[in-house]
């Protein structure tokens, strides 16, 4: 039997007709469609991991994953091979062989995602996928210093969605590097880079900063919101297609030959 190897991918996909990363019966995901592809050029079974779960309807620009499979395909014909048989709304970027026990969730350093407000009155048909159209009045200045507030190590339980691993006692500590707000033209895009981010995180965190920019929630207290003590749940969620996973970084590792 050929011996067996790692195979690493790069994916960026549209989301919007998706039910998430996490293959579940009977709905159409990312991990079951390459899963589908991947057991048909195996033989068997191939268990596809990502580097998080995205939620339904989120999109990514690199999301990273990756399988163990015998098949001797090289790397690049396998990249092809696959994007043959994916929807065009999934496209493998890249495909290179890794080390035997690379995992894309354990080995990550950090995360980077984009969550995207369009401000005008009317929003172009052609934007309305990846973005959530907000024309209404906020304060901007408000929610950009409110986003700094994110920075650092805090317990995000407040920002964070019941989750099926919560059963098994997970802390929901988490470092953000970086969390800022800014004006684009007629988009105000929120960029946060962290360490992890627990089920719904970004679009709770998005959906507060709007709570701030509405005046409901002064701006100094969030941190509050990183108590202990802090028992409800902060914000109301964001739309699922303003957020899009934008990088994940790793240690620069050599590639098997």
């Amino acid at each position: 039997m050929p011996p067996a190897r790692r195979i690493r991918i790069k994916i960026a996909y549209d989301g919007t007709e998706f039910h998430g990363w996490q293959i579940q019966p009977g709905l159409p995901t990312i991990q079951g469609a390459l899963e589908d592809i991947a057991r048909g050029l195996e033989g068997s079974p191939v268990h596809v991991a990502g580097s998080g779960r995205t939620d339904a309807g989120v999109h990514a620009l690199a999301q990273v994953a990756a399988f163990t499979l015998t098949n001797p395909i090289p790397a690049d014909n396998l990249r092809r091979a696959i994007n043959r048989l994916l929807p065009p709304t999934i496209r493998v970027l890249e495909a290179v062989e890794t080390h035997t026990d690379f995992h894309p969730r354990f080995d990550a350093l950090d995360k980077t995602y984009r969550y995207v407000l369009f401000r005008r009155e009317i929003c172009p048909p052609f934007e309305w996928r990846y973005v959530h159209h907000h024309p209404y009045p906020l304060d901007e200045a408000a929610m950009a210093a409110a986003a700094r507030h994110f920075e650092g190590e805090h317990d995000f339980t407040a920002f964070a969605a019941s989750d099926d691993r919560d059963e098994e006692g997970r802390t929901k500590v988490r470092t953000i590097f970086e969390s800022r707000l800014e004006r684009q033209e007629d988009r105000l895009v929120y960029h946060v880079r962290g360490s992890g981010f627990q089920k719904h995180m970004v679009r709770n965190i998005v959906g507060s900063l709007i709570e701030v920019g509405r005046g409901n929630l002064p701006t100094g207290s969030i941190p509050a919101l990183f108590s202990p003590d802090f028992t409800r749940k902060a914000g109301p969620s964001a739309p699922a297609k303003g957020l899009t996973l934008v990088s994940v970084t790793y240690p620069e590792t050599p590639a098997q030959s």
